[in-house]
């Protein structure tokens, strides 16, 4: 009997066989970014890591300390409605992506499509991923399936273009998030919100699209891109109302036929200004873009004034906007003042938004850093930081953090995991950004009292550390921490031996030692 598996690439006019993975033989998970970026080019990805390279540019270190990048576009696709997930990548990571993303409540079931050194040479593992999809293709459950390639299925070279566009009218999506091409997870949602966005596009181009579920209603919108508080797009909401404006839809977003109402607005807004591949789908439809976010006082001025210009509102109703969102702004900074010196970073890509507000709320904000890159949407949010003296790092690594912390000695450090652990060791209060700060509503007057409370009551914790430092001085400190019969011998020699070892492996392409990627 013949196989009937070629006939369904005839789907897809471009549909070509794949290439050979013979490149990528005999790498692993941990073969070094540089080296799986060798063999994804020599697999026919070049293009793909060019694109990548120009999105999400890198600098001035390789790449920031963050989780899989993959977390963040795993997480967009299991947030959706009747959206099915697959991934292909090595087991392990496969893990503890699905572990993470249930730890963050998704509940929802993850497709895995395995693979051995046989699968990736051969190509089988083409034919294993289109398997998967048609099995999982079910218009009765799915408007659409993502399948997502990590990075031993990107540098094997697997094609996920090669995809049938739709099956049975469930649309397919695949995408490449490989650790060595896309620097952080928040990045990650843009990849596949643009693809997404990209698909939808040509959809509502080609004819009549699926309505949303929100009705649309008389008012232009403004399309919001960017993860909030639930509570944001409401008082953004209200900011534009005067003006005879709405807020649209926010992306990523909840289910398909959203996209078709974020793509049907009259402007869109960068609240999270890496989003480069959605910005230029919406570019590609004519719709224009304002950077910035309406956070404090100045920002929210210079936001909705922008947003008044961009949609061709006039100026008196720009005027009235303005008037009363700085009156509520201003009296909510008034009542929720911030006092203390604060260093701030994080990878969540609102770093620059919160630093703005704490400024404005009293705090003597000294650093800024975050993991994602500069881009022209955000470039008036650090202007504004560093005319009021605050250093703005973009792609800051944990390094950078540390040293900010170590430089201005902060009554309070807002950041990452180890930002914390650091801070507190050194018995100064500390904040973790992603799930204390940034989980809180930024925008308009709600955003402008909504950080002191848990700022201030942190500031003011000091006392405690300080005891608790009190109490367990002259215990030691790292692997001499404790109570000892015999205090442990120092191994520096080893560790400077060891870390001499690993700063040579880190040319994966010339030394080919396992570094990770």
């Amino acid at each position: 009997m013949d196989d009937p598996r070629p006939a369904r690439d005839a789907e897809r006019p471009d549909a070509a066989e794949p290439e050979s993975a013979g490149a990528a033989d005999g790498l692993g998970c941990h073969a070094g970014a540089e080296r799986m970026k060798a063999a994804a080019r020599a697999a026919g990805k070049a293009q793909m890591l060019e694109r990548f390279e120009a999105d999400y540019p890198k600098g001035p270190h390789d790449q920031p300390q963050s989780m899989c990048p993959a977390f963040g576009s795993l997480r967009v696709g299991l947030r959706m409605r009747r959206v099915a997930t697959i991934l292909s990548g090595s087991a392990c990571c496969v893990y503890g992506l699905t572990f993470t993303a249930h730890f963050y409540g998704a509940r929802r079931t993850v497709g895995y499509v395995p693979f051995s050194s046989e699968t990736l040479v051969t190509g089988k593992l083409y034919e294993d991923i289109r398997d998967a999809v048609h099995a999982m293709a079910d218009p009765a459950l799915y408007d659409a399936v993502i399948v997502t390639n990590l990075c031993v299925p990107t540098a094997s070279g697997i094609p996920l273009q090669m995809l049938p566009r739709e099956i049975d009218g469930v649309r397919i999506v695949g995408i490449d998030v490989p650790g060595f091409g896309v620097p952080t997870h928040a990045e990650a949602k843009d990849v596949l919100s643009g693809a997404m966005l990209r698909y939808a596009r040509e959809e509502a181009q080609a004819g009549p699209v699926q309505a949303p579920r929100q009705a649309r209603g008389d008012r232009p919108t403004v399309t919001l891109v960017g993860e909030m508080f639930p509570a944001d797009p409401v008082s953004i909401g209200a900011l534009l109302e005067p003006m005879g404006l709405a807020a649209g839809h926010t992306v990523p977003v909840r289910e398909w036929r959203e996209l078709y109402g974020a793509l049907d607005c009259a402007a869109v807004a960068a609240i999270h200004p890496f989003y480069t591949a959605t910005f230029r789908e919406f570019a590609a439809a004519g719709r224009p873009v304002v950077g910035s976010a309406p956070v404090g006082a100045d920002g929210t001025d210079a936001w909705l004034k922008a947003i008044g210009e961009t949609c061709g509102v006039g100026a008196r109703a720009v005027d009235d906007a303005r008037n009363r969102a700085l009156a509520a702004v201003r009296g909510a900074l008034a009542d929720n003042p911030v006092r203390g010196r604060i260093t701030l970073s994080g990878y969540e890509g609102s770093e620059l938004l919160v630093g703005r507000l704490l400024v404005e709320a009293g705090a003597d904000l000294r650093y800024v850093g975050t993991a994602c890159p500069k881009t022209p949407h955000s470039a008036e949010d650090a202007a504004w930081l560093e005319a009021h003296g605050v250093h703005v790092a973009y792609r800051a690594s944990l390094e950078t953090d540390l040293a900010a912390f170590a430089e201005f000695r902060p009554d309070l450090a807002i950041g990452t995991t180890p930002v914390v652990q650091k801070a507190k060791e050194a018995a100064t209060p500390a904040l973790y950004f992603t799930n204390l700060i940034s989980a809180r509503p930024l925008m308009g007057p709600a955003g402008a009292g909504a950080l002191a409370p848990i700022v201030n009551g942190a500031i003011a914790n000091k006392p405690r550390f300080d005891a608790m430092s009190a109490f367990f001085e002259g215990v030691g400190a790292g692997d001499a921490a404790g109570v000892w019969q015999d205090v442990p011998a120092d191994r520096s020699a080893f560790r400077k031996k060891y870390a001499a070892r690993t700063r040579t492996a880190r040319n994966a392409v010339d030394s080919g030692e396992a570094v990770g990627c």
